[in-house]
């Protein structure tokens, strides 16, 4: 079924993307991160469980107590069944205002605490629907074009090390990952690929898991994404909101040159990725190790 045009204009928020989603993949499912286990539901499409990944002393990273995803705002009452089920303790949402207006807030099961958390995305969404929203070609292009996009994604990612505030909100997200009270932790944003995706990279390199698995894991969002944003991006041709919706390509995706562009502010700010944790984010090195004794058996 094609998306109407609200449709359209709800879900290309900021080129984060995100509206009433297809139905779920089954889970597990086998990408280049190896089997991860997605969490199937019909209003979401990249919610997943950060367990499984082995670390580099042979431990296993638990299941069932950290999860990544995108934005919960459109869940059936069939998935808030699902999520029930996980006995979530914690949601945390990292999406700005702006973007919770647009979208809506969570839907959550009962005994999920919310804690709103917001890390900026550099003025991307407001920007960019604004240009969609204007059905312009000319203004569409002299923003995304010509390798524009990608540009720009790339100072978001920047934002992840140099912006105080993005600093504090991730500190205390892996906190309460650490945290045994909390119970059960899901970390979102919109399209849940690149402030999620940063935060469980994080996640993931501090328990210790190599970097090609925990890069793997990042770029999945690809993967589970794929089907949606073509899906998105045929629309707003149908629609006339653009004619090049190939656009929006860059936004809609994960890149190693983002991830890696974050990287290289990290060397540049402090010199190492040890120096960004400990004195970037101000976490202790008690800290880091409740957090892998939490996730990491026999840690």
């Amino acid at each position: 079924m094609p998306l109407s045009r609200r449709a359209l204009l709800t879900t290309t928020g900021a080129a984060l993307l995100l509206g009433a989603a297809p139905p779920a993949l089954a889970r597990p499912r086998s990408t280049a991160a190896g089997t991860i286990r997605q969490i199937p539901l019909q209003g979401a499409v990249n919610v997943r469980d950060l367990g499984g990944y082995v670390t580099y002393d042979g431990a296993r990273v638990r299941h069932g107590l950290a999860y990544r995803g995108d934005h919960l705002a459109k869940l059936t009452d069939a998935d808030l069944v699902t999520l029930a089920g996980l006995g979530l303790g914690t949601v945390v949402d990292l999406r700005i205002p702006m973007e919770v207006g647009h979208d809506g807030a969570d839907r959550l099961p009962a005994g999920a605490v919310p804690v709103a958390r917001p890390v900026t995305d550099n003025g991307l969404f407001g920007q960019l629907m604004a240009a969609i929203g204007s059905r312009d070609p000319v203004r569409q292009e002299e923003m995304l074009g010509d390798g524009r996009a990608a540009a720009f994604m790339r100072e978001v990612y920047r934002t992840f090390v140099t912006d105080p505030a993005n600093r504090a909100a991730l500190a205390a997200t892996l906190r309460d990952l650490a945290d045994p009270r909390r119970g059960p932790l899901l970390l979102h944003c919109t399209s849940g690929k690149d402030r999620t995706g940063w935060t469980s990279w994080l996640l993931l390199t501090l328990l210790g898991v190599p970097e090609t698995s925990a890069r793997a894991d990042y770029l999945a969002s690809n993967t589970f994404r794929a089907a949606y944003d073509a899906r998105v991006r045929e629309g707003l041709k149908q629609s006339g909101l653009m004619q090049n919706p190939e656009l929006i390509v860059p936004l809609q995706e994960v890149r190693a040159e983002y991830l890696d562009t974050a990287l290289d502010q990290v060397r540049a700010s402090y010199g190492s990725l040890f120096r960004y944790v400990s004195v970037g984010l101000g976490l202790e090195l008690r800290e880091l190790a409740a957090l892998r004794e939490r996730l990491v058996p026999d840690a």
